[in-house]
């Protein structure tokens, strides 16, 4: 669907709604703990006016300066062919740098990773803050329940990961209308408590802010650190700007998000400038305790569904990963009929509860997972900072002193904070981080692993066309069917192939040589999917193009280009040949990679998912065959 169609008709008012729910899930959660944080005890703030004031306009200008400005006027203008998110991101800069400086393109390619890999440690600790710190309500109004948050945070999750396996189709519906209600609760509460005193509105002059994080010493640093708090899940944004587009993204957060949480942020402080005792949940303590209840219920609603939109945020960047070639194939599992955007991951999936469930357990509260919480988000932002100024140069052509001067302007927000932020890696900020690191390693072996073991096969590969050239010169026994070889060198004969013809000493009437390649780009249209090439004697090459964001199906595509191409192949009746590589790491024999790097991407490559599942083969049609390869 493009921009155009997006914003026509009753359909806008449709996406804008949904986006409630699915974008701004995250960013809209962050009143339930960021305020109490920024004025935690630890960081030795006295409840003045002034320093209420000071903080609140914080609060305000950074959601002005890093949600409004950054990302929802600047960088979703960078779409991938109406896609956003870090990836996307990394391959529009990489594809406007193309021909210049392999050092350049190095620099994007590697902040690229970092991104995703910062990401995969904030969808760790975001579903974990987010349900602990709706459940703690509990305790605002009976101090007995508190035994019972932990265990009651507990199941909600388990239960959360559980239902991913069933998709959010079937929910999806109820999403934006809770998080409407939501953001409606919070602009009421908020106005409720800014009438009750009206001087906190002085907030809004940015000299307050300026004042409270540069007054407090080395202290000021801490502030940060939870100060940015109030912005995370603004990357949800651009990372989903391909579901909705970018007009109903923009109206939600100017029309109702922004001014909702402006309004309860500012309801907030003016509680604490009447109630300081109301510091230990000022977000709760806004509310009667008739409405107690229903609050934390509705909060729990709100952080559930932004922890579904984190999770579905991982297994998209996950199969990105996959797709890009940064990690082997995993099994995903399409759950809706209609959006092919909803997959599951069994994989991603129980590792991703095992992780929150230990960050829950481990740090006991939503405070002390704040404490880890804020690394990766500040470290992401900061990537798509010097992401999106190479796309701003290189594709635009936007004159070197803008580009240099808005990168300069907004990577030093951006490094402040994260500087700030890494002051908690004693703390529980290393959690996030050794996620991170982890998958950084992860993506960084399976990808030179991959390169390794193509110079290897490379060595013993022959040209395919002079191949068959030899071989028709003295044919083997030619057999009724359809032969279709997997290949993942379009040029270079298959080992498949080589196994057959050496044990079965026979060769199909008609062999397909077949090749998957993605692209760049998000998506590949269906004209541009095939490019075929025929060597005569009832061989062909196929080399099908997809996006990043597609999955491959082997078996509509040979459908399809009986309807396109006239080549007629029913999946259901040809064999299909794969040839599996199994991998010897030997410290004698140089790669290029330290050993225990072979050693990870060697047991990476042999708990890699099956090629059959993978690319939509029919299973009862696969013959594989073994190599192995030393590298």
């Amino acid at each position: 669907m493009t921009e155009s169609t997006r914003e026509n008709g009753p359909s806008r008012a449709a996406l804008t709604l949904a986006a409630l729910g699915i974008v701004f899930g995250d960013i809209g959660t962050s009143p339930l703990y960021a305020v109490k944080l920024i004025f935690h005890s630890e960081h030795g703030l006295p409840l003045t006016q002034a320093n209420i004031l000071g903080g609140i306009s914080a609060i305000f200008w950074a959601l002005m300066l890093l949600v409004t400005i950054k990302y929802v006027l600047l960088i979703m203008r960078a779409d991938n062919d109406g896609e956003g998110g870090i990836m996307a991101l990394t391959a529009l800069a990489l594809a406007a740098t193309r021909g210049h400086n392999r050092r350049m393109r190095w620099l994007i390619a590697t902040a690229g990773l970092c991104g995703v890999a910062l990401f995969f440690g904030d969808a760790v600790i975001t579903p974990a803050i987010s349900v602990l710190s709706a459940i703690e309500g509990l305790e605002v109004g009976v101090e007995f329940l508190h035994p019972f948050v932990l265990p009651l945070t507990i199941v909600v999750l388990v239960a959360l990961f559980f239902l991913q396996r069933f998709g959010t189709a079937m929910v999806g519906a109820l999403f934006g209308p809770i998080t409407a209600l939501w953001f409606l609760v919070l602009m009421v509460s908020g106005i409720h408590a800014t009438v009750g005193n009206p001087a906190i509105l002085q907030a809004l002059n940015p000299i307050h802010a300026l004042v409270f994080i540069t007054s407090h010493g080395v202290g000021s640093f801490a502030i940060l650190g939870a100060v940015l708090l109030v912005f995370t899940g603004a990357e949800a944004l651009y990372a989903d700007m391909g579901h909705f587009g970018r007009g109903p993204i923009k109206l939600a957060w100017g029309g109702l998000v922004f001014p909702a949480l402006t309004l309860n942020y500012l309801g907030q402080g003016a509680l604490l400038m009447s109630e300081p005792g109301a510091v230990d949940n000022p977000f709760f303590r806004m509310f009667p305790s008739w409405a107690l209840y229903p609050m934390v219920a509705l909060a729990t609603a709100a952080t559930v569904i932004a922890s579904q939109a984190c999770i579905s945020g991982v297994f998209s960047l996950a199969k990105q990963a996959i797709q890009l070639g940064y990690l082997p194939r995993m099994a995903v599992r399409h759950t809706s009929p209609l959006q092919a955007g909803q997959i599951y991951m069994p994989g991603i999936n129980w590792l991703l509860l095992i992780l929150v469930l230990a960050a829950v357990i481990g740090f006991g509260s939503s405070s002390n997972l704040a404490a880890a919480y804020g690394v990766a988000v500040s470290g992401a932002m900061l990537m798509d900072t010097v992401i999106a100024s190479f796309v701003y140069r290189f594709r635009w052509h936007y004159p070197l002193a803008w580009c240099a001067a808005g990168a300069i302007f907004f990577s030093s927000i951006d490094v402040a904070f994260f500087s700030s932020s890494l002051m908690k890696i004693g703390h529980g900020g290393w959690f996030p981080l050794a996620i991170a690191a982890t998958a950084m390693v992860l993506m960084i072996t399976w990808r030179d692993g991959r390169k390794v073991l193509i110079k290897r096969l490379q060595l013993e590969e022959s040209k395919l066309g002079e191949f068959l050239n030899l071989l028709f010169r003295d044919p083997p026994l030619r057999v009724p069917g359809t032969a279709v070889f997997m290949t993942s060198k379009p040029e270079s004969v298959p080992h498949a192939l080589l196994h057959n013809l050496k044990h079965n000493k026979v060769l199909h009437e008609r062999v397909l040589f077949l090749n998957v390649k993605v692209v760049d780009r998000p998506r590949v249209p269906l004209d541009q999917r095939y490019r075929l090439h025929d060597f005569g004697n009832g061989c062909t090459r196929i080399r099908l193009y997809y996006g990043f964001m597609q999955s491959p199906d082997i078996a509509q595509a040979l459908q399809e280009l009986g309807d396109e191409h006239g080549l007629q192949v029913d999946p259901q009746q040809a064999s299909f040949f794969l040839s599996r590589e199994t991998i010897f790491p030997l410290k004698s024999l140089p790669s290029g990679m330290a050993y225990w790097r072979e050693r990870i991407f060697a047991v990476m490559a042999r708990n890699a998912s099956s090629a059959v599942e993978y690319f939509g083969i029919p299973a009862n049609r696969v013959i594989e065959l073994g190599t192995q390869i030393e590298i």
